[in-house]
């Protein structure tokens, strides 16, 4: 595999210097979420983000809770596989006023989102996350989810420094297979989630970004022949920087990749097999084929943005550094094809 020195960081580091920019100690990579995200200044720059995608054996329920300065947005998936029942809710609140938002620098510390249209409470306690959500009229019925999300102790997590430069730099932390217990219920339909089957995905980003940004971000987390086998992968904002945030989890054990990875599609028909590659060698060979797509749009003065999600399947392999070859064959996953001015 094609090698370069991403270092790793070992002790408790905090991403920002004394004037609010990137601290040079804390580019690389971590196993856990050691990193303090000390953000100042960059006024109408930083971006900040706790976002869970969840996997249950019914559906997919998303839950983003962010704040950009100029505004805070809070968005809710719910897709049902079966009938693709799909709805989405997105509020935002120009500069967060009223909202009482505040973005903690750690990930594990409590985060809460509370308007007229939705409320949402996300705590952190003895390796479990508490996750409710409750909103009047989501597609004219009554959401409530109560899940209890488990990060096992023994877990590796991807923690990330990427820097463009001493002003512009992102912390990105990625968590997987974290097996996930509770229920989502909408209107009168109810539906169980089971820990030995059903996992959620924590992206918890921070940061300061320039102005244009476009990005990639392959993730599933499933199950397979009895193993937890976590998938992430992620293209174009992270080329060149030395950094990249591609790795593979097995039983909690993750395998950093420091190889960039390629993703190839149709730009004309995005419903076709997309491919995901390492940029110079054969370790990651996959294919994903998409059977839902969403795209969620902002268009306002200061901000315009496109994001398409996709859900699909996917298959493949990953050759791992003991030279075993990891084997994915119809793996439920995700990808998302981001572009912002913003």
């Amino acid at each position: 595999m094609t090698q370069h020195a991403e270092k790793e960081i070992t002790k408790l580091t905090r991403l920002c210097d004394q004037k609010g920019n990137l601290n040079p100690e804390a580019i690389g990579f971590a196993r856990k979420p050691i990193i303090e995200c000390n953000l100042s200044g960059h006024y109408l720059r930083k971006k900040k983000w706790n976002h869970w995608s969840i996997f249950g054996e019914e559906i997919f329920f998303s839950v983003t809770i962010s704040h950009f300065d100029y505004a805070a947005v809070c968005t809710l998936y719910f897709l049902e596989y079966e009938t693709q029942r799909f709805f989405e809710k997105t509020i935002m609140i120009p500069l967060g006023l009223g909202t009482k938002l505040k973005m903690p620098p750690r990930v594990f510390e409590p985060i809460q989102f509370s308007n007229n249209e939705v409320e949402i409470s996300i705590t952190y306690f003895q390796q479990q996350t508490f996750l409710k959500v409750t909103s009047e009229n989501f597609d004219n019925e009554l959401l409530l989810a109560e899940l209890t999300i488990l990060h096992p102790q023994e877990d590796d997590t991807l923690n990330v420094v990427v820097p463009w430069n001493r002003q512009t730099f992102q912390f990105t932390s990625k968590h997987h297979t974290l097996p996930t217990m509770g229920f989502v219920k909408l209107g009168n339909r109810h539906y169980r989630f089971h820990e030995e089957d059903c996992f959620s995905i924590l992206d918890f980003g921070r940061g300061v970004w320039p102005r244009n940004a476009s990005l990639n971000w392959a993730m599933a987390s499933q199950k397979i022949r009895n193993d937890r086998i976590g998938l992430n992968f992620g293209g174009k904002w992270t080329d060149g920087t030395g950094m990249t945030e591609n790795a593979v989890f097995v039983n909690g054990k993750m395998t950093k990749i420091h190889e960039d990875v390629v993703f190839t599609c149709d730009d004309t028909n995005y419903m076709k097999p997309w491919y995901i590659t390492t940029k110079f060698s054969d370790h990651v060979m996959l294919t994903f084929h998409p059977f839902f797509e969403y795209t969620n749009k902002t268009n306002g003065k200061l901000v315009k943005s496109e994001t398409r999600h996709f859900l699909g399947y996917y298959h493949g392999h990953i050759k791992l550094y003991d030279g075993s070859l990891l084997t994915i064959q119809q793996m439920l996953g995700g990808i998302e094809k981001y572009s912002a001015k913003w």
